[in-house]
């Protein structure tokens, strides 16, 4: 997963009350062996009550591959389809602790997205694979204000 290396200081989207925040990253070994992972050692721009990783409070950016990749299987003579398309697996998550209730110690908050690309599509059609994670990115990116103020007056 070489191609997959964050850069620090990560800016991050914007978000009510928040000012240019900036993370910055230190690489963190990952709890999967398929997986890279950064841990967020200081913070930048304006972003009053957020903490930084710790073992209490982890602030952590991991991506995980799929161990074994699945390859297509054997098309039926008959029907000429496939029986079934697997599908490979990538994962982005991000672990944040938070306080469920002032006085009260962290709880782990998890923001998953998962990739399950259909095996086969990586050669046969990668532009449209490529099309649909930068549409993806592009939407969380574009709506990541809209997506903290809903997650907070749960209202969407």
């Amino acid at each position: 997963m070489a191609g997959l290396t964050l850069s620090s200081p990560l800016t991050g989207g914007a978000q009510t009350g928040f000012t240019s925040p900036t993370y910055t990253l230190v690489t963190d070994i990952a709890p999967d062996t398929n997986g890279k992972q950064v841990a967020v050692s200081a913070l930048g721009g304006t972003q009053t009550g957020v903490t930084i990783h710790s073992v209490a409070s982890p602030f952590t950016v991991t991506f995980v591959r799929p161990k074994a990749f699945k390859a297509l299987g054997q098309i039926n003579p008959v029907t000429g389809l496939l029986a079934s398309v697997p599908k490979n697996q990538w994962k982005a998550i991000t672990r944040k602790g938070v306080t469920p209730l002032a006085g009260q110690p962290f709880s782990l908050m998890n923001v998953s997205t998962t990739f399950d690309i259909p095996a086969g599509a990586d050669t046969a059609d990668n532009a449209n694979v490529r099309a649909a994670i930068a549409a993806h990115i592009g939407s969380l990116w574009q709506l990541s204000a809209a997506l903290g103020d809903s997650a907070v007056s749960g209202v969407m």
